[in-house]
């Protein structure tokens, strides 16, 4: 398989090619997720899970991936770490390159944090969402449950509705979408878009009725209410009522779309709970299946890239 990325730190970076081979694989390991045949793709290397905020779905779905390819997997409490100290980021990337990782996943809440310390450690680093900016699995983990679903993962209409500013989750998947020929349209209140949003390539709906009509997929996001430091909404209720999924709003959609959401969800703010737990329209936990699968492949991916740089440059592998 032909992956040219050292690190993953973005979607931006990545071509559909790219794209296309990270999925092809992680199909694979979505049909087989516990072969005990993958516990030899990673045997031997140590990957640590550094998360500066605070996470469950994502740092379990990374420390699942890792153990099911056979990895020595460490997670790391930043929240009580050196860094709370005063240890500045570079010294902390001095300290893993003494623990020779193989593997870095890195959760941070500032934007770039965790390409600078892609920039300073010996090992293959993995973003796992770093402030406004990306959240790279998540859109391939959306990806592949789209790409399952439909059958394909192109020219179709995506709507991504919500808070747009605060979502690392939502830019990721407006590059996605856009690298793969879909159409994306961003629904939400206009305090709630990001200031650079006619530089995205999207189409724009104060109006969830108008921003839904005949899409193929419905991804809401959740509210960030720890991103924000003023009044963005009138109230949860006023929101709901504008913003929120429900049958009525859902019903302008194509009959067959799919209903998507990052999790963890606010039921009754952002999407009605028949909504979500509708089986034939919603595929919430199928999202979260595919995070291992999408995991398990990025991580198979860049490994085979460490082993091939190391072996190139001298390096015990």
């Amino acid at each position: 398989m032909s992956f040219g990325a050292k690190h993953l730190l973005g979607i931006e970076h990545l071509n559909p090619s790219d794209i296309s081979t990270l999925l092809d694989l992680a199909d694979q390991y979505a049909d087989r997720p516990t072969d005990i045949a993958h516990r030899n793709v990673l045997a031997g290397m140590t990957q640590i899970n550094m998360f500066f905020e605070n996470s469950t779905r994502t740092l379990a779905s990374f420390e699942l991936a890792g153990k099911r390819l056979g990895a020595d997997v460490m997670n790391m409490a930043m929240q009580a770490s050196s860094i709370k100290k005063g240890e500045t980021l570079i010294d902390t990337a001095l300290t893993l390159n003494a623990m020779h990782p193989d593997l870095l996943v890195v959760r941070h809440p500032h934007s770039g944090a965790v390409d600078l310390l892609s920039q300073k450690v010996n090992a293959a680093v993995l973003n796992a969402g770093d402030g406004k900016h990306e959240h790279p699995t998540q859109a391939l983990l959306d990806a592949l449950t789209i790409r399952r679903r439909k059958g394909r993962l192109h020219r179709l209409s995506v709507a991504i509705c919500g808070d747009i500013a605060h979502s690392r989750v939502a830019r990721s998947n407006i590059i996605l979408m856009g690298k793969m020929e879909n159409r994306v349209r961003l629904i939400g209140p206009p305090t709630l878009m990001p200031s650079q949003i006619g530089e995205l390539g999207v189409e724009v709906f104060d109006s969830m009725e108008e921003g839904l009509k005949d899409v193929d997929v419905v991804m809401m996001l959740r509210l960030q209410r720890e991103r924000m430091d003023g009044g963005f909404i009138p109230s949860e209720r006023e929101y709901f009522h504008r913003y929120g999924l429900d049958a009525t709003k859902l019903s302008h959609a194509k009959d067959d779309a799919i209903v998507m959401h990052p999790g963890p969800m606010n039921r009754g703010v952002e999407i009605d709970g028949t909504i979500a737990d509708d089986i034939n329209r919603s595929v919430i936990q199928t999202q979260v299946e595919m995070g291992v699968a999408v995991r398990m492949a990025a991580m198979d991916l860049l490994a085979r890239n460490l082993r091939e740089s190391r072996v190139e440059t001298g390096v015990m592998v």
